[in-house]
């Protein structure tokens, strides 16, 4: 019986050897019991995540010019002229501009995190998740802007929002320093970025509290993210940038 178990054993391990590399590595990855440690983590591909984020995301920018489409059918009907048009929704369009290029932005910077992330844990796919919904609200906010301006309650959505999202991108930054084996980023890059994403964060709450207090400011106290540089330089020299 010992011999005959021997000879079986000696079967595998050729089968093994004469494997690739990277079959072998599978197969070991198969062989490991799933319930090794009650609180294993499950890893899945980043891949599918980061193109179920870009589609989101373009969707949710390509929402931002459907109030505008539905008012050119409505001057057309009223047989406005294109100035007409123009006089009466500029600030439609400011709104449109300006959260365009705004989701384009927290866009690339989820871009550049998400580039060398390789796999990602169910909560890390909840915070990506709860980042998105702050992309996929940012349209509600710009149409409330361009067509209820002045409103304190509408500047806090819009301006909240960004804020939202800054946020959102902190945290997804902190877990991913709390488990590197999920990707490659270095860490010098990862802790620049905190740093950025600290400052916009802190600028976007500023900007949030001059609108609220000074209503005629409005939307112009999105003008401070123009001290990004400036506020990252300061971190760098506290603890947070060491």
């Amino acid at each position: 019986m010992s011999q005959h178990q021997d000879r079986h054993t000696q079967q595998l391990e050729e089968q093994r050897n004469d494997q690739p590399s990277g079959d072998r590595a599978a197969t070991h990855r198969a062989e490991v019991p799933s319930s090794e440690s009650p609180g294993a983590r499950t890893w899945f591909s980043a891949e599918r995540a980061k193109a179920f984020v870009d589609a989101v995301v373009a969707i949710a920018m390509t929402l931002l010019i459907l109030p505008l489409m539905e008012s050119v059918g409505e001057a057309a009907s009223e047989s406005l002229t294109a100035a007409d048009w123009l006089a009466d929704h500029g600030g439609q369009m400011v709104s449109f501009a300006l959260s365009f290029w705004i989701i384009a932005m927290f866009w690339i910077r989820h871009h550049q995190l998400f580039a060398d992330v390789e796999r990602v844990t169910a909560r890390l796919l909840w915070i990506t998740v709860a980042w998105m919904l702050t992309i996929v609200w940012m349209p509600v906010a710009t149409a409330m802007s361009g067509q209820m301006e002045g409103e304190p309650v509408v500047q806090s959505l819009y301006i909240g929002t960004m804020v939202a999202a800054t946020v959102g991108t902190l945290i997804t930054r902190a877990y991913l320093h709390r488990h590197p084996e999920l990707h490659e980023i270095p860490p010098d890059t990862l802790r620049r970025g905190t740093l950025v994403d600290l400052a916009m964060a802190r600028l976007f709450a500023l900007a949030l509290v001059v609108a609220i207090l000074v209503p005629a400011i409005g939307y112009f106290a999105l003008f401070l993210l123009c001290l990004v540089g400036p506020v990252v330089r300061l971190l760098r020299r506290t603890p947070l940038g060491r």
